[in-house]
Parts: C-alpha cells; sequence; structure tokens
C-alpha cells in the first residue's frame, strides 16, 4: 500500500520544513505570528517558527478529516478558540501539513483575513484538486500521504486506523 501513498519521514520532515522555511525566507517574508493549523499543521509550524526565528506560534483547530479520504461537510473551529485580534497589524504565516481539498486552509485565510496586515500560507504538500493555492509548497503530489506524526494512535478513540 505504501507505493500508493507518499511517505515523508521524520528525516525527510526535517529537510521539507527546512527547504520551506528557506522559500519563506528568500521571499522576504518576515512573519510576526506562525499559526499553525491543528493537528497535522503544528508540527511543521513549530519547525518553520523556529527557523524562520518567530517565537509567536499560534494554534487553531480545525476539524474536517473524521477518517482515510472521509471528511465532514465542511471544516468547522474547534475550541479553544484564538483571539482574531491578536492577528491584528500582523504578518500571519498560516502553516497546515497539506492542502488537500484546501477548504481548511481556504477557513483559517477566512478567519485571519481583516486582522492580519498581510497573511500567507505554507504547506508541505498541496495538491492539484485544492481550493486554495498555498503562498509556499515544498512538494505536490496526487497521493495520499503519510506523516511521521500520524502512526496508528496508541490509544483508540475513533475506531479509525489508518495503516
Amino acid at each position: 500500500m505504501t507505493s500508493e501513498r507518499e511517505v515523508l519521514t521524520w528525516e525527510l520532515f526535517g529537510t521539507a520544513s527546512r527547504e520551506l522555511a528557506a522559500t519563506v525566507h528568500a521571499d522576504g517574508f518576515e512573519p510576526d505570528v506562525v499559526l499553525g493549523i491543528a493537528r497535522g499543521g503544528l508540527v511543521p509550524a513549530g519547525a518553520i517558527a523556529y527557523a524562520l526565528d518567530c517565537k509567536n506560534l499560534f494554534a487553531l483547530n480545525v476539524e474536517f478529516y473524521t477518517g482515510v479520504g472521509t471528511t465532514r461537510d465542511a471544516p468547522i473551529i474547534l475550541p479553544p478558540y484564538l483571539n482574531a485580534a491578536d492577528l491584528d497589524d500582523k504578518q500571519v504565516l498560516v502553516v497546515d501539513d497539506v492542502a488537500d481539498s484546501g477548504r481548511t486552509l481556504e477557513l483559517v485565510v477566512d478567519f485571519c483575513r481583516g486582522h492580519g496586515d498581510d497573511v500567507r500560507t505554507a504547506v508541505l504538500y498541496d495538491k492539484p484538486g485544492s481550493v486554495v493555492t498555498p503562498t509556499y509548497s515544498w512538494r505536490t503530489t496526487d497521493r495520499w500521504i503519510n506523516f511521521p506524526w500520524s502512526e496508528p494512535p496508541l490509544v483508540d478513540r475513533t475506531g479509525i486506523v489508518d495503516v
């Protein structure tokens, strides 16, 4: 099954996040805030914030995927809620692991709109069918992606296992 999937190892993640941060830096963008989309965007957001020496790291919890290839009708923001006023007049870099459908990224960018002075997006992977074209992307793929942080959980709370 792995041949049908893109596999990102921890080692390759180090390379990917550093190269993605270098692309942001080379573009001259200096974020005041890195906003990671939980859960999948938290690890890349932390790595990119370190690489860009940005100490303001925020998180926004969004749920869309309920399993492999299954989603809610629309993504929703879950508590705890970020105070959008904390983004006022800031250069904001929204980070996620993947822009698959792009609907989660679209929701978060809409959330930031009207607050951040300049809101840009960065993802490790973007997919051709995304409704949003990320500002920065490390790679493009049309395959399902195995991320190193999405190993099968130690505790099964949902009954959904992605192997």
